[in-house]
């Protein structure tokens, strides 16, 4: 048992110790892409949002997809480890601190194109000073904001204990400014019952909360769009349609993070096939349920053909913005759902490109939510074609670089696996393999 605790903590600080000799090649280009990011979004400040592409008559974009793209993979993130957590599903353990490392940092990056979007920072300064309490932009604020707060708190709750054993069961010697960054996070935790007790019941309770917050922040940013009467946005299923997206797009990028620290800091042995074979499963029930509210919102609005209606659904699925729906349709859905779906190719290799389609892909349909109904806009009005400038693709793809850059930054400083919750599940399995006469290990395929 005692070798097998050695090798979880062992595995968990792999990227602390010994991050490799790509690290800081990688580290560096992404760090690129990032300061480039920052010094166009300096320019963009200083100049305001004339620099961009963005118009009078197309006045959401880019930011604003990139804005419901990035809370949407964070979404995933922090809900699936919220339900795994609730369903005390013991082969979550080895994923939960990477899927709640990719929400608070996918959150972060994703809340900060509401800033962005707003152009000089004295727009936001007069939103938050003169609210509007009928306006669903104000309660998008508020709502993000609390799941911001909610989301670090159900980061920081595991790394209590985890800290505690980086400075007192490690073999490993730590900086000492390490060793005070871990002894002030630990919060003098000793492992005794009563403090247990008391970690477990915040878990249940943040697992808890997180789940209708999470839900709200997409509900009311759908709102943003479905409350106003411009054909493409007016739809009572926005709501659910954006919740089930965002799990989608989130468990897509879940995977992914996973796949990648797997490969490069060798965790075979503790994210096995199972795991993949889960989220796969997972990923394939929430992409059938996206393809059948995209069907059901395209057929209602189809059959009945409102004149105001039809230029837009003509433009989405035969002209403008066909080249970019039909492969959005059978990239982003249909070939990973059968990728997951046939057994043949639901292991590590399927199931992660699947999940690269579908992250793609997402992208692509929250452009074609925002921009084909502003083109076409109201009383017949048809607006100048809109793909975005090189100002908001620099910031674009800063913030996708922003990622992995601040996740491998993290996992520089805390551990890359829940080394706690990996020993009490090891600690549970081994008392069950004793009772049944089997030799201990590590359950994972």
């Amino acid at each position: 048992m005692q070798l097998m605790i050695d090798e979880i903590r062992e595995a968990a600080i792999r990227p602390i110790v010994k991050p490799g000799k790509w690290w800081g090649v990688l580290f560096a280009f992404l760090g690129l892409f990032v300061l480039a990011a920052l010094g166009t979004y300096i320019y963009q400040l200083t100049r305001g949002l004339g620099v961009t592409a963005l118009k009078d008559g197309v006045f959401y974009g880019i930011y604003m997809t990139d804005l419901v793209t990035f809370i949407g993979i964070s979404y995933g993130g922090a809900v699936v480890s919220a339900i795994l957590r609730l369903t005390n599903a013991a082969w979550r353990a080895p994923i939960t601190r990477l899927a709640e490392g990719m929400a608070v940092v996918s959150l972060i990056i994703g809340a900060s194109f509401a800033i962005v979007d707003m152009g000089k920072l004295p727009h936001l300064w007069w939103v938050l000073v003169t609210p509007n309490p009928q306006s669903p932009v104000i309660w998008d604020i508020v709502a993000i904001s609390t799941y911001v707060v909610a989301t670090l708190i159900f980061f920081f709750l595991p790394l209590i204990p985890d800290s505690a054993i980086l400075l007192n069961g490690s073999a490993h010697k730590f900086s000492s400014w390490r060793k005070k960054l871990y002894s002030m996070i630990s919060l003098k935790w000793k492992g005794i019952p009563s403090q247990r007790k008391t970690l477990a019941r915040m878990m249940t309770l943040m697992a808890i909360l997180i789940i209708p917050l999470a839900i709200s922040v997409h509900s009311v940013l759908a709102w943003v769009f479905a409350v106003t009467s411009r054909e493409g946005w007016h739809s009572s299923i926005f709501g659910p349609y954006f919740v089930v997206g965002a799990l989608f797009s989130g468990v897509a990028a879940v995977i992914l993070v996973v796949s990648a620290f797997r490969k490069a800091y060798h965790l075979e042995k503790f994210i096995g096939q199972k795991q993949f074979r889960y989220m796969g499963l997972l990923m394939l029930v929430l992409g059938a349920t996206y393809l059948y509210f995209t069907f059901a919102e395209f057929l209602t609005e189809g059959y009945v053909q409102y004149v105001n209606t039809v230029p837009f659904l003509r433009s989405l699925l035969v002209a403008d913005y066909a080249p970019i729906f039909w492969p959005f349709l059978i990239l982003g859905i249909i070939i990973p759902v059968l990728l997951v779906g046939i057994p043949k190719t639901r292991n590590v290799k399927g199931v992660t490109v699947a999940a690269v389609l579908v992250v793609a892909a997402m992208w692509v349909k929250r452009f074609l939510i925002i921009v084909p109904p502003l083109r076409h806009g109201l009383f017949g009005i048809t607006n100048p074609s809109y793909t975005g400038n090189w100002v908001e693709w620099v910031i674009t793809l800063g913030a996708v670089a922003a990622i992995p850059f601040f996740l491998m930054l993290m996992f520089r400083l805390f551990p890359v696996l829940p080394i706690y919750e990996m020993q009490e599940i090891a600690e549970e399995q081994s008392q069950h393999q004793s009772r049944a006469g089997d030799v201990p290990s590590l359950k994972t395929e």
